[in-house]
């Protein structure tokens, strides 16, 4: 992993059970600040677990995280969901209008958004201002995840996790996601850490990759690592799948 780039979340001897079941075992490792960490591994591997503790939505048993050089414990919830937004494979959408999905993060905050501000969003992730005013029940899948993902920039997060954003689109629209995220790391240096069962997009569009297995890190290094990885078990894993 970049040794140069500082970490803007690391994992230290990270563990997590529940029902029994030890799902995260001795987590440790660096996710780099204004980078795109792709997160790849089988169903079941505790990856979509992994997220869950890094904004809070799970605690482990044992071990640290830490965001941006500071504790996860020393956070208060709400500044730690304000740094680390998520944006996931449902895109789920609330009754109403785009703007009103679009303001949703202020709404609890009892606060609502600039106009402005807004078509900015909107504009970020390749949607027109006219859009605001549109029912979000008659976006398509890929619209609809623009949105999604331009809601979750409402707080401007330093961290983005995304789970899956592209495995229930057609390939033009994957690659309309593809182009956004790139778009955004480079625009706001937004670090990006990206759950995805596709190799070639965890190739082509991660700065660096984490391997999971069984709740493991199995390899981690620059992307190109899935061409020639050196753990046996992750050359089985990812045979034929990039040929």
């Amino acid at each position: 992993m970049d040794t140069t780039t500082k970490p803007a979340v690391e994992f230290r001897n990270v563990n997590y059970s529940a029902d029994e079941l030890h799902i995260l075992k001795n987590i440790t490792g660096t996710f780099p600040e204004g980078k795109i960490t792709t997160l790849v591994g089988p169903s079941g591997a505790g990856k979509s677990t992994l997220f869950k503790l890094c904004n809070g939505l799970r605690s482990p048993q044992s071990g640290d995280i830490l965001i941006k050089n500071k504790s996860i414990n020393d956070y208060d919830p709400v500044e730690l969901r304000r740094n680390v937004g998520i944006a996931l494979q449902s895109a789920t959408m609330i009754k109403g209008s785009v703007l009103e999905n679009l303001e949703l993060p202020l709404a609890l905050q009892s606060k609502s958004i600039d106009h402005d501000f807004a078509e900015e969003l909107l504009h970020d992730v390749g949607l027109q201002g006219d859009f605001l005013h549109r029912n979000a029940k008659d976006l398509s899948g890929g619209q609809r995840q623009k949105l999604s993902i331009a809601r979750t920039l409402v707080n401007r997060p330093k961290i983005l996790l995304l789970d899956e954003i592209t495995s229930s689109l057609d390939r033009v629209s994957q690659h309309d996601i593809e182009e956004l995220i790139e778009k955004i790391n480079e625009k706001y240096g937004t670090t990006m850490i990206w759950i995805t069962h596709n190799l070639k997009q965890a190739l082509d569009i991660g700065h660096y990759t984490w391997v999971m297995m069984n709740g493991e890190v199995i390899e981690t290094g620059e992307s190109s690592i899935l061409h020639s990885p050196k753990n046996e078990r992750v050359q089985q894993f990812v045979k034929g799948e990039l040929e």
